[in-house]
């Protein structure tokens, strides 16, 4: 029995995240600072609309080629569609940059879960980056303060799915056509939102607000969300693609940096003393649970 050798194009992958979690960070920005304007439904319907012509036009440039898995990509959006929609519902709830750290527990997660999937009981230092990592965010959130909600934990709840959809990304979509799996996601970002459309009207909900008549502003955010979600949702696909998903991940926390930048510059957040210490052990846990240079060459 022969066993698939996986070679990987590191190089090329940490190139790829980097540029995808900046783009993403600015969007995630742009949608906070602009969350009363315009629903999320809406955005999600705007957004995806503006990205499929170009997607659609890659795909047809790379030359067309069917799915490995249907299945598998079908479930791969769902995950992403549900992941960004429990993380744009906790950025009117809390700081960016909180928020990010406690999503950004996501790259250990991806250890996790890609340990249980071959199962393989994680090393004692990837055991010590989760709870470090936890630690992290309990610093963060701090549930026994007053005042605490438990809408905050959302950003841990799209660390989870994010995980899943990266590694499922790693295992089963690999040789997929990144851009065709950025095109499928998008299709799947105007269905979400047309079925969030239906219950669609409620006055000051960020989610589902009523339709938002277009101006020239409204039509600049979205063009803006448009051009981010395509060089993320790409970039993330070659990324998970071309390197080591634990390696990936660990470039994944140039998000945190990002966040930091954008909260600064856009809502003139800083994190107080016990968030910083939380988003410092975060960091510091992901680089923990990376693979040592023997296990990445294995």
């Amino acid at each position: 029995m022969t066993r698939e050798i996986q070679t990987y194009r590191t190089g090329l992958a940490v190139g790829a995240i980097v540029i995808a979690v900046l783009a993403l960070s600015l969007g995630d920005a742009i949608i906070k600072a602009t969350g009363l304007d315009l629903p999320l439904w809406q955005m999600y319907i705007l957004r995806s609309s503006l990205v499929l012509p170009p997607l659609w036009w890659l795909v047809r440039r790379n030359g067309t080629r069917r799915f490995g898995s249907l299945v598998w990509v079908i479930l791969r959006c769902a995950l992403l569609v549900a992941m960004w929609l429990s993380y744009y519902s906790a950025l009117p709830l809390m700081p960016l940059s909180l928020a990010a750290a406690t999503y950004y527990t996501s790259p250990i997660l991806i250890t996790l879960v890609a340990s249980v999937l071959a199962r393989r009981w994680p090393a004692p230092r990837v055991l010590l980056a989760i709870l470090m990592g936890f630690a992290g965010v309990i610093l963060i959130l701090r549930p026994d303060t007053s005042g605490f909600d438990l809408a905050t934990l959302l950003p841990l709840l799209a660390a989870f799915l994010y995980a899943c959809a990266m590694v499922l990304t790693a295992r089963k979509c690999r040789n997929d056509d990144p851009f065709a799996l950025a095109l499928a996601l998008n299709v799947a970002f105007i269905v979400a939102g047309a079925g969030l459309g239906v219950f669609s009207g409620q006055e000051g909900s960020f989610i589902l607000g009523p339709w938002q008549r277009l101006d020239l502003a409204l039509i600049g955010v979205v063009a803006a969300l448009a051009a981010a979600i395509l060089v993320g949702s790409v970039g993330a696909a070659i990324a998970y693609q071309n390197g080591p998903p634990s390696t990936v991940a660990a470039f994944d926390y140039s998000y945190l940096v990002f966040s930091l930048i954008w909260g600064l510059i856009f809502f003139v957040e800083m994190p107080g003393a016990y968030s910083l210490a939380g988003i410092v052990i975060i960091a510091v846990a992901g680089f923990l649970s990376l693979p040592r240079p023997e296990q990445t060459a294995r």
